[in-house]
């Protein structure tokens, strides 16, 4: 593993002007072993008030691909324990998918509302260039593809562009499909049939992934319950689609809860109350604690792991690297997310271990089975 500081690209600076000093605790350094980051690095450019961390958690099956977080975080404690386990949680998201992807996180530090400026993003695409391809970032929480757009005139290291300058866009539409997919291999294997035509399917934070994903169960033939606290949300929904109080969303009697909101939705106060058959949807982090797994399989709920049913985003803007884009070739391997998901659930029954355990275990079978090849990790 490798900790960098950097303090920004070279310029002149005003008399006085110090960027924050980085210390890594001990603690930090073992999570670094222990979960197997390969490299962590801090950035400072107080000229334009930015501090940002990127982690990279593997490249062991190709460059680290993952967006880039821009949130006001607590402290830089905060933001290293945040983006260690995100960087960790890409690496899963790409392996588990089939992608020849490592999985990275990048994290700036401030208040998206106020503190963004195209100087601040034009140095944090030095910050990522200057990792030298082994990681491209995209959008996250509190960037946008206007961001990306910025990161672009300075790095190539870069995805998620507008779909006019040749990038993927959005990825929400993308993320739905793949969802969608998902619950149609949940239902093959809970009932023998992918076709999910009068299934009743709860769908909780109707944003741009819940909203897209509600209009196309509507379009096959499901009964489809909304929850969110946005009324105009709400309102832009497929016409007959009901509506719940987000706070009961979850214990709604029905065939699949769909979390696509934010997450910890899954807790052990709120799994007692579920009334699924099934939990499938694109919020990260559903489980409140890794505990959590094994209570819904002891309360017999059938749960896709959040990094496997919402892949569709990332395996989208995997087709923006090295090639030209087209929709029509990515739509098609996110499509493949129902074969994935049968596979962590097949694996799952097969070796007698939650569902959650079983997606863990296929995406490090990939990446231990790259190490095995005696490749290196990818050389820069």
């Amino acid at each position: 593993m490798d900790v960098t500081v950097s303090t920004g690209p070279e310029r002149p600076r005003q008399s006085g002007k110090q960027g924050p000093v980085h210390r890594v605790g001990s603690e930090v350094l073992q999570t670094m072993g222990t979960e197997g980051h390969e490299r962590v690095a801090f950035w400072s450019d107080p000229d334009v008030g930015l501090r940002a961390i990127i982690a990279i958690h593997s490249t062991r099956l190709g460059p680290a691909l993952g967006g880039t977080r821009f949130y006001p975080f607590a402290d830089e404690s905060a933001a290293l324990t945040d983006v260690l386990r995100l960087a960790k949680a890409m690496s899963y998201k790409s392996a588990a998918a089939g992608l020849d992807l490592g999985g990275g996180k990048g994290v700036v530090i401030g208040d998206p509302r106020t503190d963004k400026t195209a100087a601040l993003f034009r140095s944090y695409a030095h910050f990522v260039d200057s990792l030298s391809g082994r990681y491209y970032t995209t959008e996250d929480v509190g960037t946008t593809v206007a961001d990306m757009e910025v990161i672009a005139q300075e790095t190539r290291y870069v995805t998620g562009q507008a779909i006019e300058h040749g990038g993927s866009g959005d990825p929400s539409p993308a993320t739905a499909v793949g969802v969608f997919e998902a619950i149609r291999a949940a239902a093959d294997h809970l009932g023998g049939s992918a076709d999910v035509a009068g299934r009743h399917v709860v769908v909780l934070g109707a944003g741009k992934v819940g909203g897209a994903l509600a209009g196309h169960l509507v379009e096959a033939g499901c009964r489809v319950t909304a929850a969110d606290v946005s009324a105009d949300a709400l309102a832009r929904l497929p016409e007959g689609v009901e509506t719940v109080d987000p706070d009961r969303a979850h214990a709604v009697a029905c065939d699949v809860f769909s979390p696509c909101a934010l997450g910890a939705v899954l807790s052990p106060d709120s799994i007692p109350e579920l009334g699924c058959a099934a939990v499938v949807g694109s919020a990260n982090n559903q489980l409140a604690t890794p505990e959590c797994g094994e209570m819904l399989h002891q309360a017999g709920v059938l749960y896709v792991p959040d990094y496997v049913a919402n892949a569709g985003g990332v395996i989208n803007i995997a087709f923006e690297m090295g090639r030209e884009y087209r929709w029509n070739e990515a739509e098609a391997a996110v499509r493949k997310i129902f074969d994935n998901t049968k596979t962590v659930l097949e694996t799952a029954v097969r070796e007698s271990i939650t569902t959650a355990r079983a997606a863990d275990r296929v995406a490090e079978e990939r990446i231990t089975n790259a190490a095995k090849t005696g490749l290196p990790p990818l050389a820069i």
